[in-house]
């Protein structure tokens, strides 16, 4: 690794932490010598997958966001429950739960940071396949809606802009 671009943490301080998000303003060295503050949001992890049905077509989900204050149309997702939780089970759980699916073939595609200039989440994303379906088990404040799409329709609409969430942009 390449560490002359490296900013080494001086001191931190916690400024908020909450159940989700938890915010620090970090002092740190520059690699010129010259120092800076960094604010930033550690986040627990997440995962997210492309269900992709024998037919052709990925599952989505239909959810509204509130800090965009709109419905958007974004794969299945989910945080973990841990920093140690193991990656493909939750992302096991959050196929399950959020759409009822289960998959018989899961490849992990690669690690995603949506924010990294002030967040550490990293998103790891799966492919899934062998679908079956099941009964969703949505958490008490979890509403929204799972589609089919096929697939090059979801590239067409991720171009056109018609899905505009970061994840499934990759992911997709």
């Amino acid at each position: 690794m390449d560490n002359s671009l490296k900013e080494t943490k001086i001191s931190s301080q916690k400024i908020y932490d909450g159940k989700l998000l938890h915010l620090e303003k970090d002092s740190v060295t520059l690699p010129n010598g010259n120092t800076a503050d960094r604010e930033l949001i550690r986040h627990v992890g997440a995962v997210c997958m492309v269900p992709l049905l024998d037919n052709g077509e990925i599952i989505l989900e239909k959810q509204y966001r509130y800090p965009v204050e709109k419905t958007i149309i974004e794969i299945p997702a989910g945080k973990l429950n841990s920093p140690d939780e193991d990656r493909l089970s939750a992302a096991k759980r959050e196929l399950q739960e959020e759409t009822g699916y289960t998959a018989e073939k899961w490849t992990d595609i690669g690690l995603y940071y949506p924010a990294a200039a002030y967040s550490d989440e990293k998103i790891t994303i799966y492919l899934a396949e062998g679908l079956k379906k099941g009964e969703c088990n949505l958490d008490e404040d979890e509403f929204l809606e799972v589609i089919t799409m096929p697939l090059g329709e979801a590239v067409d609409k991720i171009v056109s802009g018609e899905i505009a969430d970061g994840k499934t942009q990759a992911a997709v």
